[in-house]
């Protein structure tokens, strides 16, 4: 195998640049649930997986030295096939040596190219994050990416695309890797506010008109916020119940339906983490808005958007109103999680937004993700991570003080925070 040349110029295999993206695509996605490789070059006859292994770490090798190729497209073409390798396999002890260098070419992708390569390099930053599992290594990760994702989140001129996923990679990797002072987690909620409250009635009780892409825009920081909401101490909650939610329920009349959807599930998300702290009282007038969208039959609007509408505002009426949750199963392997509130809702579909289909394997092989969601070691090993390698993952976890404090904030133990926020 012999990488493609600089500039998209075919190397002495005649690889472009796409090819080399779908090849690693291609070996990730077949190599990924079984544990022999087939070499189509030996007439079928399996390789070694070692060997198999070490051909990957190759091209991926490849795939970051053309982060840093002065062509716009052979960049982009990387940032795919990484993103695509990040999604559907464990890479930790590959990523390890190479994470600062990965971090920095990321950087350099969102500071200095277009809109599409910004995005698709936000989109890595996330996944990066969640291969490097939240331990000292993540959050030394965050801290160099965190304040480019912010400047473009908030930045009118960046594209919408870009600002979108910039949202997205800063409250995942802030969920994931922010360090347990919480100075990062105040500073990323205050940026993702500063975006999606453009969204909120004006002093005289008026919807702003949004422009084209704003309510995409909002919604991503939105739910980008509530996912970090579910790390505040109760302290921080309660300020945040009496600020935001009178605000929210005035968007629930936003014009764009994915908008209303949006602003409906972060209601009731704050709803159930505020009778957590006692601290939600029932509101009459809420539920009577959340009755007219859960029945809406207003014939200007699409069919399948009044579809998917009610059928949100319906689950989230019918739990504001009786404290019941209609709880869902995601099966991965021999396995399946329960999500059974908001808040778990809320996080699932943040690592589903992330890591796309992807996140069932992450779900069967990922130490983060299955402590996160309370499944213990993982049952099987993955094909392509050595018993040994994954142990050592394991043990990197757990060791990690910032690990371990970040695991007690997510079983709600958020004392330790509240002084600083």
């Amino acid at each position: 195998w012999v990488s493609s040349g600089r500039n998209g110029v075919k190397g002495e295999s005649g690889a472009s640049d796409d090819e080399l993206a779908s090849d690693v695509l291609s070996h990730y996605s077949s190599a990924s649930e079984s544990a022999s490789v087939v070499d189509e070059a030996t007439g079928g006859e399996p390789v070694d997986e070692q060997t198999a292994q070490e051909e990957t770490e190759d091209k991926l090798k490849q795939c970051i030295d053309n982060l840093m190729d002065k062509s716009a497209k052979t960049r982009l073409a990387a940032l795919d096939s990484l993103g695509g390798a990040f999604s559907s396999k464990l890479l930790y002890d590959f990523l390890i040596e190479r994470r600062l260098t990965v971090s920095d070419c990321l950087e350099r992708s969102l500071r200095k190219g277009g809109g599409e390569e910004q995005a698709a390099a936000a989109t890595v930053c996330a996944q990066l994050c969640v291969q490097l599992g939240g331990g000292d290594e993540g959050e030394e990760g965050f801290k160099i990416l965190r304040p480019v994702l912010s400047a473009i989140m908030i930045d009118g001129c960046a594209s919408v695309s870009a600002r979108q996923s910039c949202a997205r990679a800063l409250g995942m990797c802030c969920y994931v890797s922010a360090a347990e002072d919480g100075e990062d987690l105040v500073k990323s909620m205050s940026h993702l506010e500063s975006v999606f409250t453009m969204s909120y009635p004006n002093r005289e009780g008026t919807l702003p008109t949004p422009n084209a892409g704003a309510p995409g825009l909002h919604s991503a920081a939105l739910h980008a916020w509530a996912l970090l909401v579910t790390l505040c101490p109760a302290s921080r909650l309660t300020v945040l119940l009496d600020l935001h939610l009178p605000k929210l329920q005035a968007c629930l009349e936003s014009s764009d339906v994915n908008y209303r959807i949006a602003v409906g599930e972060t209601i009731a998300l704050l709803v159930e983490l505020g009778r957590d702290i006692d601290r939600f009282e029932d509101s009459d007038t809420l539920c009577e808005c959340l009755k007219g969208l859960a029945t809406d039959g207003n014939k200007h609007r699409a069919k399948n958007d009044r579809r998917k509408q009610r059928t949100i505002f319906r689950e989230v009426l019918h739990y504001i109103e009786n404290e019941d949750f209609s709880e869902e199963k995601i099966r991965f392997g021999v396995e399946g999680i329960y999500i059974d509130s908001w808040m778990r809702r809320r996080v699932y579909d943040a690592f589903k937004e992330v890591l796309e289909s992807g996140v069932r394997h992450h779900l069967q092989f990922n130490p983060l993700l299955r402590d996160i969601f309370g499944l213990g070691p993982p049952l099987i090993l993955d094909s392509s991570v050595k018993s040994s390698k994954i142990s050592r993952f394991e043990k990197h976890l757990f060791n990690s003080a910032a690990f371990k404090a970040r695991t007690k904030l997510r079983n709600k133990v958020r004392d330790k925070r509240a002084d600083v926020m």
